[in-house]
C-alpha cells in the first residue's frame, strides 16, 4: 500500500484512489482491450527476456544466470513504471490516475481471454474442425492438427480456468497492493515464466528462478479464485457446486502446477467434466493427472460456461478485494 501513497497526493481516500485504478482498467480493458495499434508493454518485456536469454542462458553456471536474468528484467520494469507513474502525478493528478489505470489495463485480458475462447467456440459450433484446431494453436501449447471436439473443448476450457488467474485476478491483486509498477512486475514475472520456465534441457536450471517466483506471487491468487468462482456460481444455472469443492480438494494437488490445479479442477468441477489427460507437444506424448469427474460428455457449450465462471470469478475477486481494503482503511 505504501506506493499508492506516493501518488494519491491526498486527492482521494486509498479505497477511492484503488476502487478507481482497478475498476477504470477493467472498464478500459473491457471496452478495447489491447488493439494492435497500441505498442504492448508486455511485447517489449517479451523483448528483453528474449535478448538476456540469447545472451546469456549458454555455458556454465545457468541457474545463477537465470536469477540475474529475473532480478535484472524485474528491476528495469519496476523503476520504468514507477518512474512514469510518477511524473504522470507530478504533471498532474488526473494525468497521473489516466496514465495508472492505462497501465493496469494492459496487464489484464478479460476481454482478449473470452474472445480467444469464443473464437474456438464459433468454428467448432459450424463443424469447422480445422478453423477450431487452428484457433485452439493459438492459445495452448499442445499439438492441436488431430484433436476431435472433445479434446478441443477440454483445451479451451482449461485455457479459460488457467489464465483466470494469470491474465486477470493476480495482475489486479498486485495492482491492489502496489499500484502499476507492481502490476507490471507481475506481468514480468509470468512472461518470464512463459518464456524459459521449462522443465527441459535448456530452461530447467536457466529458469528455475523465474518459474519458482510465478508459483510464489500466483499462489494466493489462484485460490482465492477458485473460491470466488464458487461463491459467484449461484448465479449459474445448473452448477455443480458441492462436486466442485469435493474435485477441487481432491484434484488440485495433482496438477503440475501448484497454483493451475485450483481454477481448473473447480471449473471441470462446477460444469461436471473431466479436464486433463493426454496431450501430445512436438509428437511427444505428455499424460497429466485429471481433474473432475465425467458426470457431463463434453460439448461446445462448455466453452461458453467456462467463460461464465471466468467472469463470476474475476468479478468475485475484484469486490472482495475492494471489500477487504475498505475494511482496513476504516
Amino acid at each position: 500500500m505504501i506506493i499508492h501513497n506516493l501518488f494519491t497526493f491526498h486527492e482521494l481516500s486509498l479505497f477511492g484512489f484503488i476502487s478507481l485504478a482497478i475498476i477504470g482498467a477493467i472498464v478500459i480493458d473491457l471496452l478495447i482491450g489491447d488493439p494492435r495499434w497500441i505498442p504492448h508493454p508486455v511485447i517489449q518485456i517479451g523483448k528483453l527476456v528474449s535478448t538476456l536469454e540469447k545472451r546469456w542462458n549458454k555455458g556454465a553456471g545457468r541457474k545463477i544466470k537465470g536469477f540475474l536474468l529475473t532480478s535484472t528484467v524485474l528491476t528495469i520494469v519496476f523503476l520504468i513504471t514507477l518512474g512514469g507513474v510518477y511524473l504522470a502525478y507530478k504533471t498532474h493528478f488526473i494525468i497521473g490516475i489516466v496514465v495508472e489505470i492505462y497501465i493496469i489495463s494492459t496487464t489484464i485480458a478479460i476481454k482478449g481471454l473470452s474472445s480467444a475462447a469464443m473464437d474456438v467456440f464459433s468454428p467448432l459450433t459450424q463443424g469447422n474442425m480445422k478453423e477450431a484446431r487452428k484457433k485452439l494453436s493459438m492459445i495452448v501449447g499442445r499439438d492441436t492438427d488431430q484433436l476431435q471436439e472433445s479434446d478441443i473443448v477440454r483445451g479451451t476450457v482449461e485455457t479459460v480456468a488457467e489464465n483466470t488467474v494469470d491474465g486477470i485476478t493476480a495482475p489486479l491483486l498486485w495492482a491492489v497492493i502496489g499500484g502499476a509498477p507492481f502490476a507490471m512486475v507481475y506481468r514480468a514475472i509470468n512472461t518470464m515464466d512463459s518464456m524459459v520456465g521449462y522443465k527441459n534441457e535448456k530452461f530447467e536450471k536457466f529458469g528455475y528462478a523465474s518459474a519458482k517466483l510465478d508459483d510464489i506471487v500466483n499462489w494466493i491468487p489462484a485460490r482465492l479464485t477458485a473460491c470466488t468462482m464458487l461463491l459467484t456460481s449461484i448465479f449459474i444455472k445448473g452448477s455443480h457446486k458441492k462436486q466442485a469443492i469435493y474435485v477441487t480438494m481432491r484434484d488440485a494437488k495433482k496438477h503440475p502446477s501448484p497454483n493451475s490445479g485450483w481454477p481448473e479442477a473447480m471449473v471441470a468441477g462446477l460444469i461436471g467434466i473431466q479436464l486433463g489427460g493426454v496431450n501430445f507437444y512436438g509428437g511427444q506424448k505428455s499424460e497429466r493427472a485429471t481433474m473432475g469427474d465425467p458426470k457431463e460428455v463434453r460439448t461446445v457449450s462448455n466453452i461458453k460456461q467456462a467463460i461464465l465462471y471466468m467472469h463470476g470469478g474475476w468479478i468475485g475477486f475484484v469486490f472482495l478485494v475492494l471489500l477487504f481494503v475498505f475494511f482496513i482503511e476504516k
